[in-house]
């Protein structure tokens, strides 16, 4: 996976020093309350679309640009459901990263967006649509974390909550 070019200038200042980044995660769900799920190379697991918000990019905006572009579904943003932070990320390479991650529900802008499912750059190996109660077993752990984090927000009646 290509590091974007804002974090590729930082680490050349601080080489593998720990970064604090902004994130964006999306539960997308169709019309029939399927969640949207991406198999990602580096694991092999199936999770939620994320990825960073570029200098300047409004979260919201972000992402949807992430969606489109992991997985060729264009969505309307729906609401912002949690704000947490990831624990510390050491990857193969020795670059360590800390993310502010900014969880949104989204849904296809149609339900021909939602057909159109299908895996858009290099970060994943598949995507694909799952009911709530049948998610792969391979599911990332960061998943089950934002879906708990979902859950809670849509049992709070639409206040953003925080992980503790």
């Amino acid at each position: 996976m290509p590091i974007p070019p804002y974090v590729a200038g930082l680490r050349e200042r601080v080489g593998a020093d720990l970064l604090w980044l902004p994130g964006v995660t999306a539960v997308v769900r169709d019309d029939d309350g399927l969640l949207l799920l991406a198999q990602r190379v580096d694991s092999g697991l199936w999770a939620l679309i994320s990825g960073f918000v570029d200098p300047g990019e409004e979260p919201g905006i972000a992402v949807a640009r992430e969606v489109a572009e992991e997985a060729g579904v264009a969505v309307v943003v729906e609401a912002l459901a949690a704000v947490s932070t990831t624990d510390e990320i050491e990857y193969a390479n020795g670059d360590r990263s800390v993310y502010l991650d900014l969880l949104f529900t989204a849904r296809p802008a149609s339900p021909q967006a939602a057909a159109a499912a299908h895996v858009g750059d290099d970060e994943n190996l598949a995507v694909g649509w799952f009911a709530r109660d049948a998610l792969p077993a391979d599911l990332q752990p960061s998943t089950r974390e934002r879906l708990a984090l979902l859950d809670a927000f849509e049992a709070g009646g639409g206040a953003a909550v925080f992980r503790a």
